[in-house]
Parts: C-alpha cells; sequence; structure tokens
C-alpha cells in the first residue's frame, strides 16, 4: 500500500516523478538483498525450532539476526547515499529524471536501519506462526503514511512541497514507527516469540544464518543486478513514458504481489515447522496448499484489474496517452504471468522455508539473466516495439515455474541439515 499510494500522489508531478519514484524503489530494493539473507536464515531457523517445541532458540536466533540486520543495512546505506547520482546514471534516463531519483533514492536509505527491524522482526515472528502483530504493524505504518504523503509530497498546512523527496521522507518515518513500536512490543514481552537478549556478536547463530541465507541473499543480488540490467536496456532505448509504463504496470499489481508473499510466508513457515517437527509429508502438502490458494487468490485480482485496466491506469496518470497505452499492455503481460508468479512464490517459499536456498538462486540465475535479460537484448537489436520487451516477463516465469516445480517433487529439499542446535539434537531427518 505505502508503495500504491506513494505512487498515486506522486502522479500529478508527471511522468519524471513517477519513473524516479521507481528507480528509487528499485535501488532501495537492491539494498535490502543482505535482509533478505538473513530474512531467509530467520524464518527457517526460527520455524524449525518452533516446530521442535525450542522456544528459546527462536528467541535467540531473532535477536541475533536483529542485530546482524542492523549492521549490514547501515553499510549498505552509507555507499548508496553517497553514490545514488552515479547509480541512476545506470538507467538512461533524461536529466530531470535522475535528479529526482538522486533525492528520492538518498532520502529512503537514510530510514534503512528501521525498515531493517522491522523486517527482521515480522520475519520471525511469522516463522513462529504470528502473522497479525506483523500485519497490525504494517496498519498503524499505512495510517501514519498517508497523512505524511498528503503534508510532505503536495505541501498542505503549509509544509513545504517536496514532490518525490516528500514521498520518500513519508515513508522513511511512517517506517520508522513501525520499528519503534516492533521493538517495545518485543521488548516488553507481548509478543509470542520473546525478547531473550544474547550476546550481541553471537557468532554461531551468524553462521547458522549465513550458512541459509547467503544463497537467498545472492539470489536477491542476482535478481536486482538483472532487473538493473532490464530496466537500463528500456531506459536507453525506450522513451520515459514507457518506463513510467512499468512502474505503473508493477504498482498496479502490487495487490497480487503482497498476496503470493503472504502464501510464500505460509509455505516457508509451515514447511520449516513441519520439517521441525519431523513430519515432511505435511510439509509436502502446506507447500501444494500455499501454491492453490495463491493461484485462485492473485488470479482473482489480475481478473479484475484487467476488466478495469484503463480505469485503474488513469487513477496514477494525469492523461498522457503514450504512457497509458503502455501501461494497458504491461497490464496483460503481468495478468497472464499471474499464476506463474504464484509458483514463485510458494513454491519457492517453501522451499526457502525447508533452507534450501540454493536451487531458487540458480534458477533465478537462469531465467532472469538467461532468459528475461537476454530476451530483452535481443528485442532491442531487433528494434521490436518496446512490449516485446515487457513480453519476456512471461517467458521468465514459464521457465522458473517448471524448474522449481521440479525440485519440489523431488526429496532433497525435504533433508537438509544446517547445524542448528535444535536439528542436530533432534538428528538429521530421514
Amino acid at each position: 500500500m505505502i508503495v500504491v499510494v506513494q505512487t498515486k500522489f506522486v502522479g500529478e508531478f508527471g511522468s519524471e516523478a513517477i519513473a524516479a519514484v521507481g528507480i528509487g524503489q528499485r535501488v532501495f530494493f537492491a539494498t535490502q538483498a543482505l535482509l533478505m539473507a538473513i530474512s531467509a536464515g530467520t524464518t527457517a531457523l526460527v520455524a524449525r525450532a518452533w516446530g521442535a517445541e525450542d522456544q528459546e532458540e527462536a528467541s535467540r536466533v531473532t535477536f541475533a539476526s536483529t542485530t546482524l540486520a542492523c549492521v549490514l543495512s547501515l553499510a549498505c546505506a552509507i555507499p548508496g547515499i553517497v553514490f545514488a547520482r552515479h547509480i541512476t546514471l545506470i538507467f538512461g534516463v533524461d536529466e530531470v529524471t535522475s535528479d529526482l531519483a538522486t533525492q528520492n533514492i538518498r532520502w529512503l536509505l537514510a530510514f534503512n536501519v528501521a525498515f531493517a527491524v522491522n523486517f527482521t522482526i515480522g520475519a520471525g515472528l511469522r516463522a513462529a506462526g504470528d502473522a497479525w502483530s506483523p500485519f497490525y504493524i504494517a496498519l498503524v505504518v499505512n495510517l501514519v503514511n498517508i497523512p505524511l504523503l498528503y503534508v510532505l509530497v503536495l505541501g498542505n498546512f503549509g509544509a513545504p512541497r517536496l514532490g518525490v523527496v516528500g514521498a520518500a521522507l513519508a515513508g522513511g518515518l511512517a517506517g520508522t514507527v513501525g520499528a519503534l513500536i516492533s521493538v517495545v512490543l518485543w521488548m516488553r514481552q507481548k509478543f509470542r516469540l520473546k525478547y531473550i537478549r544474547s550476546v550481541l556478536w553471537d557468532i554461531q547463530r551468524f553462521m547458522q544464518i549465513a550458512r541459509i541465507g547467503i544463497p537467498a541473499g545472492t539470489e536477491m543480488l542476482i535478481f536486482q543486478v538483472g532487473y538493473f540490467a532490464f530496466l537500463a536496456l528500456l531506459g536507453w532505448n525506450y522513451d520515459t513514458a514507457a518506463f513510467a509504463a512499468y512502474t505503473i504496470g508493477g504498482t498496479m499489481f502490487m495487490a497480487c504481489m503482497v498476496v503470493g508473499f503472504g502464501f510464500s510466508i505460509a509455505g516457508s513457515t509451515l514447511a520449516g515447522q513441519h520439517l521441525g517437527a519431523m513430519d515432511p509429508n505435511s510439509a509436502v502438502k502446506s507447500g501444494w496448499a500455499s501454491l492453490g490458494y495463491a493461484i485462485l487468490s492473485m488470479g482473482a485480482i489480475a481478473t479484475l484489474i484487467i476488466l478495469n485496466a484503463e480505469p485503474v491506469a488513469l487513477f496514477f496518470l494525469q492523461g498522457d496517452p503514450k504512457t497509458l497505452e503502455y501501461t494497458i499492455q504491461i497490464a496483460w503481460i503481468m495478468a497472464l504471468s499471474t499464476p506463474l508468479m504464484a509458483i514463485e512464490f510458494a513454491i519457492g517459499g517453501a522451499l526457502r522455508g525447508a533452507g534450501d536456498t540454493r536451487f531458487p538462486m540458480v534458477a533465478t540465475l537462469i531465467c532472469l539473466l538467461g532468459v528475461r535479460v537476454t530476451g530483452a537484448i535481443l528485442c532491442v537489436a531487433l528494434q521490436l516495439p518496446v512490449v516485446w520487451l515487457f513480453a519476456t516477463t512471461l517467458a521468465e516465469y514459464s521457465v522458473k515455474g517448471a524448474l522449481l516445480i521440479a525440485r519440489f517433487r523431488g526429496e532433497k529439499w525435504k533433508n537438509l541439515s544446517f547445524g542448528s542446535p535444535t536439528v542436530v539434537a533432534r538428528g538429521r531427518m530421514q
């Protein structure tokens, strides 16, 4: 919702502002690669420990994860802020868009530690089966974000009209409120997952998190590099309207993505908990169930969007016919890709929850770089219309879905051991 509302508020500033916010969000997500690594390790270890009824270990892993996430998020933010301008030049957009994106990136990254706290505590709570607490905190974050956008982006109530910078400030301040709420409630033992302070530099648990998380972080890094390459091909070879349309298209389908992410969490948590309880059959069933629900729910939302594609697109636009045309083309491609994306979310989530983070990494490498980016290069070389560049998304998810399904139908992911105290104590699963 934060992304959707941000895009809506900056929409009245034109295609350059929309494209700048899209670039800022992409660079921000790229800096989250390490957090994704930590989150994957946290989810697998906490879910296994919780399934094995070792709540103390689950709590200690969450403390170690949060400590590590804060340090690494700060380390990522500093170079991102310093080199923000250089990063925007990768995308080949015009000078105005580049200037706006630079400001957006710098202010977003200034709040990186707060986002890291939300990310890791939320991951630990969900892995322990508590999805409601992160939901309520996210609800508060949204309720804070919207009035801040109204004031800071549009310059109401005597505040300066900050536009794209205001969008970053609003999101960062709202995220900080969420982080403070998470920490206070956790330290006051208000969550299912208790606050148990361990040594700040907990090498043993850091190594456990890294063993699972490094492939997941590498996967995210590969994803961001491939996505940067794709957007650079788009920005250098097509106009700003096409770039803005791609941002809007992604925003339109954000509801599908977050629903998919929800079933990714469900598949990941249940797979890890069932394996921790030595029940691999239930882990398999939970993965397939997550996939079924993801396809149905994401498909239903995608259908509603595509039936109302033009009015939904116009909600974000200010009557730019070229951007509107491109946006509707992207909407159709994303709607067709939705069932395949459901496989990535649900089955990919189940594999990661089991600790099998290497195979999704390899699948991302093959499909994003080998299929999508290579296809985009061919589109540019052949000077095809931009819709063909957009269509490489469908090819990517078709191949990736087939690879993930094949892996999940096998046995290897059920028998992984990664040296957590709980797993060692309970013995290797047969």
